[in-house]
């Protein structure tokens, strides 16, 4: 029992972060309708720029996000406004442009990175990397915890914005119902320009507070992307409450097959819930859970 809740505590703590991933692509997903394939490689832009934070300014990762975070809301601004915003006024016979346009995004992103750092594997060590708490004989990774909890945070401030925000309230319009939006006088290209963004800055979030966690390089953004698309659809596309469940919902399941089935075999058992989504329950669990 003492390694069932061991391995469900880490699948909770992993989870949460996992959710403020997801939600970041669901916004945009929800207002734009397409799948930001180049989400994980903005999160990996973001653990970058809070490396070099580190190494050059001595700034903690967990203070390092109030810049990555500016920062990737600056890029995701100039990616949707200058390369994706044009495709999207476009009438062609290929509609998935856009989502083209992301992965190519993504590719560049990459190669940029490795241009510049190499392809080495690189981490940061703070004072608090190895260090735990335990509660009875459960223990508790404090960056884990650290990280879980900024993740709550940046999760309800994002609720408290998107409910009482007049911005935030033209999202869930833009959401619901683009054109009857416009007809309501919201800008939406404006709209879709400050989400791009806003998904932008979550995910940098999301990777400021992974980066004391995970090792560093340029090739980790891929694994995120699959796994943000993979909480989407659990959560039923567009749901940013159905995102917080599905990351919560991977994390577990990929801590109880590293614990159970093998290290090797973690990412499998995730990815098997998915299909298994796509085949049963299509709408993701917000069809369960009315979300």
């Amino acid at each position: 029992m003492t390694v069932f809740l061991q391995t469900l505590v880490a699948g909770v703590l992993i989870g949460g972060i996992y959710s403020l991933i997801g939600i970041g692509m669901t916004l945009i997903m929800g207002v734009m309708g397409i799948i930001n394939l180049a989400h994980g490689q903005l999160m990996m832009v973001a653990m970058y720029i809070t490396l070099v934070l580190f190494n050059v300014l001595h700034f903690d990762p967990y203070i390092s996000l109030f810049v990555a975070m500016p920062c990737l809301f600056l890029l995701g601004v100039l990616i949707q406004k200058f390369l994706l915003n044009p495709l999207m006024k476009i009438e062609s016979i290929l509609p998935e442009n856009q989502v083209l346009m992301t992965v190519g995004i993504g590719m560049v992103l990459t190669e940029i990175i490795r241009f510049i750092f190499s392809s080495d594997y690189k981490s940061v060590k703070t004072p608090y990397s190895s260090s735990a708490f335990f509660i009875g004989d459960i223990s508790f990774s404090l960056p884990m915890c650290i990280a879980f909890g900024v993740a709550l945070i940046f999760t309800g401030l994002l609720f408290w914005f998107l409910l009482k925000t007049d911005i935030g309230r033209s999202i869930r319009a833009t959401a619901q119902d683009k054109d009857a939006a416009t007809l309501m006088g919201v800008n939406t290209g404006r709209i879709t320009v400050i989400t791009f963004g806003l998904g932008s800055a979550l995910v940098a979030a999301a990777g400021s507070l992974l980066l004391p966690i995970f090792y560093l390089f340029p090739d980790v953004g891929g694994p995120f992307t699959l796994k943000a698309f993979v909480i989407t659809i659990l959560g039923g596309l567009g749901s940013t409450v159905g995102a917080i469940v599905g990351g919560v919902v991977l994390g577990i399941a990929e801590s109880l097959g590293a614990t159970y089935i093998g290290m090797g075999y973690k990412e499998m058992v995730g990815f098997v819930i998915f299909v298994l989504v796509l085949v049963f329950l299509p709408g993701g669990l917000k069809r369960l859970t009315k979300i």
